[in-house]
């Protein structure tokens, strides 16, 4: 395994661990993104090997230029990749802008829903965030995305607008840290 690269810290729930991207979990999270399941609300298309690549440098690079990043999901009984979990500034180009809130997203492995995971991960995700951000978070979602959206509401996310994304439509929602 190379060596961690990150500044992440380690988060731990009953099942999950959570922890920072390295190169070498390149190929989980191609499995992840070349699904066309996974990717049906984000992106509408399963992703190359080029673009996970860099999707995986980005994650690591955020963790070194601000601080904050997202998360490689991993069961802590099997050690099995669950999936993707964190903040972000991806300066998107939304209206209304997103300028200056951290932007969470998840995205897990299709045999992990249902078990409770998705909100188990980013509720200890947001439970770190509360102790480092000031800003509210945001997140954004394809209205046809009923699981994500339902996740979202259960850890205190609400709808801020309707708008569109990459010509998708997409609600963003908004959470104040308590």
């Amino acid at each position: 395994m190379t060596p961690a690269l990150s500044a992440a810290p380690v988060l731990e729930t009953d099942r999950l661990v959570l922890r920072g991207h390295t190169p070498d979990d390149f190929n989980d999270c191609l499995s992840l993104w070349s699904d066309p399941e996974v990717t049906r609300f984000i992106g509408g298309r399963p992703a190359s090997g080029e673009e996970v690549w860099a999707r995986t440098l980005r994650y690591i690079g955020h963790w070194q230029a601000l601080g904050y990043g997202f998360w490689a999901i991993f069961e802590k009984a099997s050690g099995r990749f669950v999936g993707e979990a964190g903040f972000a500034d991806f300066h998107r180009d939304i209206s209304p802008a997103l300028t200056g809130m951290p932007e969470m997203g998840w995205a897990l492995q299709p045999w992990s829903h249902g078990k409770g995971y998705a909100t188990e991960a980013i509720a200890a995700a947001l439970a770190w965030g509360q102790t480092v951000f000031t800003a509210p978070s945001c997140c954004i979602i394809s209205p046809g995305n009923g699981p994500s959206v339902r996740v979202a509401e259960k850890l205190g996310f609400q709808e801020l607008a309707h708008t569109t994304y990459h010509d998708e439509p997409t609600v963003i929602y908004r959470r104040d840290w308590i």
